[in-house]
């Protein structure tokens, strides 16, 4: 196994502190006992230090402590980790390593000297179209006219696409389908017909989500709305900011939770709701993200402390009456950010085993990351790549019809696989089930 090497102990006089770089405190934290190798995707996959937590951490303090220069090795290192987050949940010493690595990376980018190209690039797309959603709105309506046209089609059966850079033709491979009725709603979308709602929730709508997934949006609001809740969709809701966070762009991030903060409290709701794992995972860290901005302290921690994960919301309540069966075989996939991130577990489960006719049926390792990873599918292909294999080897030992999951990314990259090993099945998230099991109880519902 190889091991990260001694750094020299002659100070570069270069480091990551500073404003949005890593505390050094808590990179000490971190006392190398070695818990988290075996839960590191990365290390499983190629059984290298440098491609641990351990290993990173070391290296970022090395780095932070002006022992080793902020290098393209360093940087391709720190760049190959999923921020999956599965070794915060196995650490005894409590170290926050997605804090840490967004910190570090933020830091770097910051300088910009030693920021890769991808990390540039990434930060250039998101500003210029999550960031705002006008621009998005046409990105994605000149997308799905691309995908409508056939123009797509045949752009990929001419091999044109082989002369494009890596990342964006593995960008083009990866587009999900547009949908022809987006969810655009805006305002109050749902409110319960037989009486006084009984919560008042906001939703995050998202950037991609309703344009991609649309149908798992208006599952929500009718599965939200059949639990006795007015639903409202602020209409000047920006982009929740985890791509941005993840890419080390903080600054934008910050600008985005403000937003958030001002349009979701002002709705005076019991609850703010997420349908997807990494959306609901970085609004419930808005308190620590803006912790020392005296304008926004207070208010970002009420504002986290209401998120809710869908799932973790309906687990609370006592379940509706009128699920109809649904005889199917499925399996979850736990995404990271809602398990390792949020530590919701069983919750999706016990929403599932309520379903009459569901069997759900356990892979051996549903903890473990699919390879999606926000950008890292893109800009990471062959070790996104092995992740999903190994993952869908294990959807296939279940037999399962239908891949449960509660996450964009992951939805994404297991739709990919089940076209990519010909595997029979759909993928589906949580709500979406339970509102096919509500509306076959009532058909005309």
């Amino acid at each position: 196994m190889s091991k990260v090497s001694e750094p020299e102990t002659t100070p570069v006089q270069e480091g990551i502190s500073g404003p949005d770089g890593p505390a050094l405190q808590d990179i000490l934290r971190c006392v190398r006992c070695g818990l988290c190798l075996n839960h590191c995707p990365t290390y499983r996959e190629l059984g290298l230090e440098a491609e641990s937590p351990r290993g990173r951490l070391y290296l970022m303090r090395a780095v932070s402590q002006g022992r080793i220069p902020v290098s393209a090795n360093v940087v391709h290192h720190l760049d190959l980790c999923l921020q999956c987050r599965n070794c915060e949940a196995v650490c005894p010493s409590g170290v926050r390593f997605g804090q840490i690595m967004e910190e570090t990376r933020a830091k770097i980018l910051r300088d910009g000297r030693r920021a890769p190209a991808s990390w540039l690039a990434s930060r250039l797309v998101l500003r210029l179209f999550f960031s705002h959603p006008q621009r998005l709105r046409h990105l994605m309506n000149a997308l799905g006219l691309y995908q409508r046209s056939g123009f797509q089609g045949l752009l990929r059966r001419s091999r044109l696409l082989n002369l494009l850079p890596g990342p964006w033709r593995n960008l083009e491979q990866l587009l999900p389908r547009v949908s022809t009725r987006p969810f655009t709603a805006r305002g109050v979308v749902g409110s319960p017909a037989d009486g006084p709602p009984k919560f008042r929730v906001a939703f995050l709508s998202g950037c991609m989500m309703p344009y991609i997934y649309d149908r798992v949006h208006e599952a929500t609001v009718r599965v939200l709305v059949r639990h006795g809740c007015e639903v409202v969709v602020p209409s000047e809701q920006v982009c929740c900011g985890a791509l941005h966070l993840h890419s080390g762009d903080r600054q934008e991030a910050r600008r985005l939770a403000r937003r958030n903060i001002d349009v979701f409290l002002a709705e005076n709701v019991d609850a703010i709701i997420a349908n997807v794992a990494g959306c609901g995972a970085v609004m419930k860290e808005y308190g620590e993200l803006l912790k020392d901005d005296p304008r926004y302290a207070e208010k970002a921690s009420r504002f986290s402390a209401l998120v809710k994960d869908v799932t973790e919301f309906l687990a609370d309540l006592p379940l509706s009456d009128g699920l109809g069966p649904l005889h199917q075989v499925i399996t979850y996939q736990d995404p990271c950010h809602l398990l390792h991130a949020q530590g919701i577990k069983a919750q999706p489960r016990t929403l599932l085993q309520a379903i009459p006719g569901l069997e759900l049926v356990e892979m051996s390792h549903p903890d473990q990351c699919c390879g999606s990873g926000g950008l890292y599918n893109i800009i990471h292909p062959r070790m996104a790549e092995r992740l999903l294999k190994r993952k869908m080897r294990d959807v296939a030992a279940t037999g399962a019809q239908v891949i449960v999951t509660a996450n964009v990314g992951c939805a994404l990259q297991l739709e990919a696989g089940l076209k990519r090993y010909n595997l029979p099945g759909r993928v589906a998230h949580v709500v979406e089930l339970l509102d096919e099991s509500y509306r076959s109880a009532a058909p005309g519902d």
